[in-house]
């Protein structure tokens, strides 16, 4: 038997010229999130890189990112999934792909409040810093709402109006990530997840009391079709 001729691992990269899409920034940035759980990443590498997803327009601007990182050539190899539209009241875990908006604070602080558009998904990192995400008056145009959140050394506090549904799905390593899972009784009210990892720091996600969404149906009506 010729040992030289035993099949070979495909490691073929995708071409360096090809758009990156937002699930493939989601997927570099989730695979330096565990790096830096790991220890494999120090802090000021992890800023550096996450700083460089989010510029990327192509692959082969993500794929350096990550190829000292386990996981990378499945990453970069792996299709982006196909998202059904999520129920009123989904599984915990289950996220829609889109990136929008990032929000990060590295030594400083960060906020959206007031009347602000909420994106579909909102990367927020809080690096040796403090990030605030006041949704309780904020105009939702989506039914549903994912909030990335990373705490390396920071904290992220994240506020929803009370006839809303909160969901999520995280956990601290020597931090805290505590999210106050809520039901809104409006069947068709926005369902807001907040997902991610609080590493020396804390993600905190819950209602404001006393604040609601108001004319919640005519909203959702108007900037959906519906």
């Amino acid at each position: 038997m010729d040992l030289d001729k035993r099949p070979q691992q495909d490691t073929a990269e995708p071409p360096v010229g090809l758009r990156a899409s937002d699930a493939d920034r989601d997927r570099v940035a989730d695979i330096l999130r565990e790096a830096l759980a790991e220890g494999r990443l120090t802090a000021e590498e992890h800023a550096e890189r996450i700083d460089g997803v989010y510029r990327a327009k192509t692959q082969g601007e993500l794929t350096p990112l990550i190829r000292d990182l386990p996981g990378a050539h499945q990453a970069t190899r792996r299709p982006a999934p196909a998202y059904e539209p999520a129920p009123v009241r989904p599984a915990e875990g289950s996220m829609p792909p889109v990136a929008d908006e990032n929000v990060v604070a590295v030594l400083s602080a960060a906020s959206r409040r007031g009347h602000w558009r909420v994106s579909r998904r909102t990367h927020a990192y809080a690096i040796f810093g403090n990030v605030e995400l006041d949704l309780s008056e904020a105009i939702f145009e989506h039914r549903q709402v994912v909030i990335k959140a990373v705490a390396l050394f920071g904290s992220i506090e994240v506020r929803v109006p009370q006839n809303v549904s909160l969901r999520g799905n995280g956990g601290g390593v020597l931090g805290t990530f505590e999210v106050d899972t809520l039901d809104s009784a409006e069947r068709d009210a926005p369902v807001v997840y907040v997902d991610g990892l609080a590493l020396f720091g804390s993600v905190e996600a819950k209602p404001r009391r006393g604040k609601l969404i108001r004319d919640l149906h005519a909203k959702l009506r108007k900037h959906l079709g519906s």
